[in-house]
């Protein structure tokens, strides 16, 4: 169970990085890599959602995976899933824990509605493998946005400097270095055409 877990957990920090690998919540990722709190603050709330909907979504899964028309719906109800966990996350929080709601209510909207959460529960569904991985797949997405938000951080300053002519500076060097990165970081799983 373990070993599944981590597994899951490593394949979608490193080989599946919902980031490189699928172009998932890039926009918010470049939101987020120009301030450290940022990257950080994203990367928790991300975290959060998607290992809490990985675990619903495996419930819905295995109790209805079986019906006719369940592929069908699945994409309803797994947003219905991450409305819920928000829903009810932003009232405990905002009830219980009032100045961190004034910390975080910044992140939360951008961070939950975010299309790497949905594609996490997707991936996770389509591995068709148990609980441990669906919450490996779900944790190691919020973690590859970290790994992919430092690598973008890290390089922000550099991306935007004077030594960068004026017509590629912000988004269109920004979307080059992570194609770049994407490149890189697919060569380590390799390319197999199916013909």
């Amino acid at each position: 169970m373990l070993a599944s877990f981590m597994s899951a957990a490593l394949l979608s920090i490193f080989l599946q990085n919902s980031i490189f690998e699928r172009a998932l919540g890039i926009n918010i990722l470049i939101y987020a890599a120009r301030k450290r709190s940022s990257v950080i603050g994203f990367t928790l709330g991300l975290c959060y959602i998607t290992t809490l909907s990985s675990i619903a979504a495996w419930g819905l899964d295995r109790a209805y995976g079986g019906h006719e028309y369940y592929a069908a719906l699945a994409p309803a109800l797994y947003i219905l899933i991450i409305g819920v966990l928000y829903l009810s996350s932003l009232i405990a929080v905002w009830r219980f824990f009032h100045n961190l709601f004034k910390k975080i209510k910044k992140f939360v909207h951008l961070t939950v509605f975010n299309c790497a959460v949905l594609g996490a529960l997707f991936i996770s569904s389509q591995s068709g493998s148990g609980l441990p991985g669906y919450l490996g797949y779900g944790l190691g997405t919020g973690l590859g946005f970290l790994v992919a938000g430092f690598l973008l951080y890290v390089a922000h300053p550099r991306l935007n400097s004077e030594l960068v002519p004026l017509a590629f500076r912000g988004m269109p060097i920004m979307v080059i270095y992570i194609g770049i990165l994407s490149l890189a970081l697919h060569a380590f799983v390799g390319y197999s055409a199916s013909i």
